[in-house]
């Protein structure tokens, strides 16, 4: 049905939500391509960079056709099937975007407190072995989620307020108990999500820890500046998902909030890494000029 309370003209909100899933689209591919055309940014950092925007375009592309579809053309609905194999590409999309952030966390910790280790570490097959591991973690603990889904009895409403195939707003529609539904979602959020925020904020407090002891102002600066960006970005993520799971909780009075906050979550992410990175990253923007043939032109001049 869309955004709960603000039917009647919901569909203003299309042309700011169609303007961020094209930032997200456009910006991760040309992250992509700058990757792919730059050999100085065939590393392990920038494969990683490039997993990440390739998630990126994934969780943007599950949803937001979808509700541009509900604006603009009134495509409401939606079978089962379809709603459960969304549900399942949104929460296996999250859970690489957080997965892939603890690679980059290792990453950063790896090149900071252990840089002469760095190379023989941090290799092309690391990336791969790291990048595998995450898609079968999240393929496989996923799955109950969609099953379980299925498994529910619907039999009155049929109307579900959201933009999306969530999936405590998919089986609160069903007129069975949905106790284990509940129960597997809040243990899914804590074990996946949870444990890979706990890794990563623990990765860089023993990053903050080997700064802290070096003895060069230069040096110190150097070192936090590498992971700048990564951090920016964790922090937003991270704090994005407390704020949406509060407000989901305190939801019933204005149901509008933790709606738009989830959709929000799930398009402003994708549309602001690469926007971070290509700001932060000299290499980035090097590649960029180089793409765009600017560098040669400011060589020339």
């Amino acid at each position: 049905m869309g955004f709960p309370g603000i039917h009647s003209w919901q569909h203003w909100l299309s042309l700011p939500l169609a303007l961020l899933y094209l930032l997200a689209l456009g910006a991760n591919l040309l992250i992509l391509i700058t990757i792919h055309h730059e050999s100085t940014l065939h590393q392990p950092m920038y494969y990683l960079l490039g997993i990440l925007a390739v998630v990126d375009i994934g969780l943007a592309t599950t949803i937001m056709p979808k509700i541009l579809a509900i604006f603009w053309f009134n495509a409401k609905t939606i079978s089962l099937s379809e709603c459960f194999a969304q549900m399942y590409a949104i929460n296996s999309f999250m859970g690489m975007e957080s997965g892939i952030f603890l690679c980059m966390a290792v990453d950063r910790y790896v090149a900071i407190c252990y840089p002469l280790q760095y190379s023989s570490i941090v290799t092309e097959t690391f990336v791969i072995k790291v990048t595998l591991s995450m898609m079968l973690r999240n393929g496989l603990l996923i799955i109950p989620v969609p099953v379980l889904a299925a498994q529910r009895h619907y039999c009155s409403r049929n109307e579900i307020d959201h933009c999306l195939c969530s999936n405590l707003g998919v089986t609160s529609l069903a007129c069975d108990d949905i106790t284990i539904n509940r129960f597997y979602h809040l243990a899914l959020a804590w074990f996946m999500v949870g444990s890979d925020m706990g890794l990563v904020f623990a990765s860089y407090m023993l990053i903050i820890r080997s700064v802290l002891r070096l003895n060069s102002a230069e040096a110190t600066s150097k070192a936090l500046s590498t992971c700048s960006s990564h951090l920016t970005l964790i922090l937003f993520f991270y704090t994005a998902i407390v704020v949406v799971c509060v407000t989901h909780l305190a939801g019933r009075k204005f149901p509008i909030i933790p709606v738009l906050l989830n959709v929000l979550h799930s398009v402003i992410p994708p549309a602001l890494n690469p926007m971070v990175y290509a700001l932060r990253t000299q290499e980035l923007r090097v590649g960029f000029q180089r793409l765009f043939g600017l560098g040669e032109n400011m060589s020339r001049k």
